[in-house]
């Protein structure tokens, strides 16, 4: 399994921040290529040169970079080539009225086929119904987060959760 974890602008600018994720990651004996930093764009842009020093040492370490709710803030697509990271993530936004705008699914299929051009993985947030999976499926999109898998859970009851996946057939 993958970790994602959310990074806050404060955590992000924090000096000791890669040495922070990197005694985590010893602490929790986690493989460092399993977990997902998620920055916003706005974290990734602003500062921009900083933030290259802060990312690159994070991917020393063997850290995946996520840029999250893409297409939502800046959306400078010349940070991309920029920027060491490795995912693009679709704000549920679009993903939300996939099935009834066609802007919206031109936007999707869009930063679908440019994160495959750039050799980024892509996730769509935001997935509710069995239409969009399908949809974004066609897309070329094979991870998704959202409501239709599992609502949010306590961390006590994840395992469970994982446990009981392994039998659901609507995805």
């Amino acid at each position: 399994l993958r970790i994602a974890v959310n990074v806050s602008a404060r955590q992000f600018r924090d000096p000791g921040f890669a040495e922070t994720v990197e005694r985590a990651l010893r602490a929790a004996e986690l493989d460092p290529g399993r977990l997902d930093l998620e920055l916003t764009e706005g974290i990734l842009v602003e500062k921009r040169e900083e933030a290259v020093v802060i990312l690159k040492r994070l991917k020393a370490l063997g850290v995946q970079i996520a840029a999250d709710d893409f297409g939502t803030g800046y959306s400078s697509l010349s940070y991309l080539s920029r920027l060491p990271i490795d995912c693009l993530k679709i704000d549920r936004s679009f993903v939300r009225e996939l099935e009834t705008s066609g802007d919206n699914a031109a936007i999707v299929a869009a930063i679908i086929a440019m994160s495959k051009s750039l050799k980024l993985r892509v996730v769509a947030e935001g997935v509710e119904t069995q239409g969009q999976m399908t949809r974004l499926f066609d897309q070329g999109c094979q991870l998704m987060q959202g409501f239709l898998f599992s609502p949010a859970v306590p961390g006590g009851d994840f395992h469970g959760l994982i446990r009981n996946a392994a039998g659901r057939q609507h995805w």
